[in-house]
């Protein structure tokens, strides 16, 4: 598969963001019935297209977060105790209270391959991600709101879902209704039909 070229990939998100956010937010609010089939498929389509190797924009612009489980398993890794492993590589998030990262890119992102070096003890977050395909996916989408600006796996998953849906939700049509007065600056409203 060919490099994802990021620069490009942010001046196309740039362009579809808002667009690509007011659909995620009209699939949140109104699921389609077969969302997690259609997400199971279109997860499918997206990894024949897209190779996380080619990217890694993941590992070198967000952070996972380290549960005590994933802190203890990288450590046994690294040969290096939790705690020895906490105060070398990770900094606890005030607001959330959560391990994350020291710095970005990720401290074991091999640059010059995009490849993970404790790739077999990474986090759960990082296994993971970038989550297209999870058992009840409206209880998720809002995450992928976030990732189209960073995955371009998110962003095609996306765009896939908007061409399998194509209009959706479909808008109400206000049948039964009718107008009263004319023009943009309306005195009465418009009232039921009798």
């Amino acid at each position: 598969m060919e490099k994802i070229d990021l620069k490009a990939f942010a001046i196309k998100v740039e362009a579809k963001k808002k667009g690509f956010r007011r659909f995620i937010t009209k699939i949140e609010n109104q699921p389609p019935k077969n969302l997690n089939e259609l997400a199971i498929e279109t997860d499918k389509q997206v990894w024949q297209e897209i190779d996380c190797t080619t990217c890694a924009n993941c590992c070198k612009t967000m952070t996972p977060t380290f549960t005590p489980k994933d802190i203890k398993r990288a450590a046994t890794f690294l040969h290096m105790t939790p705690a020895a492993f906490k105060a070398k590589w990770l900094i606890k998030e005030k607001k959330d209270t959560d391990w994350v990262n020291r710095q970005q890119p990720c401290q074991f992102l091999d640059l010059s391959t995009n490849l993970c070096t404790i790739y077999e003890a990474r986090p759960d977050d990082c296994a993971g991600f970038p989550h297209l395909a999870k058992l009840k996916v409206k209880d998720y989408i809002h995450i992928h709101r976030q990732n189209i600006t960073y995955c371009p796996a998110t962003y095609r998953f996306i765009e896939l879902l908007k061409e399998k849906l194509p209009g959706y939700p479909a808008k109400k049509r206000l049948t039964g209704l009718k107008v009263v007065g004319k023009g943009s600056k309306r005195k009465t409203s418009v009232k039921p039909v009798q």
